[in-house]
């Protein structure tokens, strides 16, 4: 359907940009940050950061395979985040079904990251 190095560069591009949306719209991902995390500011930016990293280390071949390892941690460490996300999102009564659907687009993420393992 689509060739393979397109699919690479679109979840790389993909990272990239949600790595910019944690300095673009800080708030937002501060909001959904579990209340047991510390410091959530500090942990937005770290976020940001190492999508942006792992994005960047999908378009250069000798980097893919860590970058897809990377990727799958880091989905793994935020799903905690995810979770959150929709209960909060359940007790306001808002965006209830697209934090619902998220959480197994999560899993789809980590299978499509494992392509480049």
């Amino acid at each position: 359907m689509f060739p393979e190095p397109f699919l690479m560069y679109l979840m790389a591009s993909f990272y990239i940009f949600a790595g910019v949306s944690h300095f673009r719209i800080p708030k937002f991902f501060i909001a959904i940050t579990p209340k047991w995390v510390p410091k959530p500011e500090l942990v937005n930016i770290i976020v940001g950061i190492v999508e942006i990293a792992l994005g960047l280390m999908f378009f250069f071949k000798p980097t893919q395979s860590i970058a897809a390892y990377g990727t799958i941690a880091l989905l793994v460490a935020v799903f905690p985040a995810n979770i959150y996300h929709h209960q909060k999102s359940r007790k306001k009564g808002k965006n209830v079904m697209g934090t619902l659907i998220r959480l197994p687009i999560q899993f789809l993420l980590i299978y499509w990251a494992y392509q480049y393992v």
